[in-house]
């Protein structure tokens, strides 16, 4: 069985270039979290952009992560997917991780349809023994056809976004990482995208989602979390999160 616990988790990154001129230009939009100079004469820049992160996942919890922009939540994913190293902390992990921030996994131009299902199939976590298997059915989905065998250089923009959904949803998650979810492609394809995209997500032991979508994170999560500059103010059943969350975005003048 898969679990997820993070222990007073502290994740800080540097901001390179932000000299005294460009500072508030270079920061501006970036994050909600706590700026901070370190170093000699306190030249470096530093953002605290998580600050003592803590909740644990087990079997069958599907977390939605919800906040304003900046507030971390894509962070806190990247982290669990290991592009951010923490600075204090503990992360234990039973189970794959598998994060899908971006429907085209790898993608190489210059490689066929399917040398690419291979690589990006590797990229992703799968055995070969796992790709060949499911070779057949990302083959079937996508809807390629003769097109597999050629350059995906020479694919539109949506030939390749399709075979890039059918890879990156072929992976069976013991822990799967959603960014918002992931582009589907046109509308024809997008029926059978969204009811793909939810058998992956019941095929994961654990999921955690960031959305700013309330009525996504309603539809496929039954606990939520609310961040605000880095700081997970709570975690809760969806219901009591949205209603916490829709209390704090109101303004301060509504009756």
């Amino acid at each position: 069985m898969a679990s997820l616990e993070l222990q007073n988790v502290v994740l800080d990154y540097p901001i390179y270039g932000a000299s005294a001129r460009s500072f508030r230009q270079t920061i501006f939009g970036r994050t909600g979290g706590l700026i901070k100079r370190e170093g000699e004469r306190q030249s470096r820049v530093v953002v605290r952009a998580l600050e003592n992160i803590s909740f644990k996942l087990e079997h069958g919890d599907r977390l939605g992560l919800i906040g304003h922009n900046g507030a971390g939540k894509s962070t806190l994913l990247r982290m669990l997917a290991g592009v951010y190293e923490p600075v204090s902390g503990e992360i234990r992990v039973e189970g794959r991780i598998s994060p899908l921030f971006n429907s085209i996994p790898g993608i190489e131009g210059d490689d066929t349809g399917y040398e690419n299902i291979r690589t990006c199939g590797m990229y992703l976590g799968m055995s070969r023994a796992e790709i060949e298997r499911k070779l057949p059915d990302i083959v079937d989905f996508c809807e390629l056809g003769n097109y597999l065998a050629l350059p995906v250089r020479t694919y539109s923009t949506g030939m390749l976004t399709r075979l890039g959904f059918a890879i990156a949803t072929a992976i069976d998650p013991g822990i799967l990482l959603l960014d918002e979810g992931i582009a589907a492609g046109d509308a024809r394809f997008a029926q059978r995208a969204e009811k793909r995209m939810q058998e992956l997500m019941e095929r994961a032991s654990i999921m955690v989602l960031a959305s700013h979508s309330t009525a996504l994170i309603e539809a496929s999560c039954n606990k939520a979390g609310l961040l605000e500059a880095g700081h997970l103010v709570a975690i809760a059943s969806v219901e009591e999160i949205m209603e916490t969350y829709q209390q704090r975005t109101q303004p301060a003048n509504a009756s």
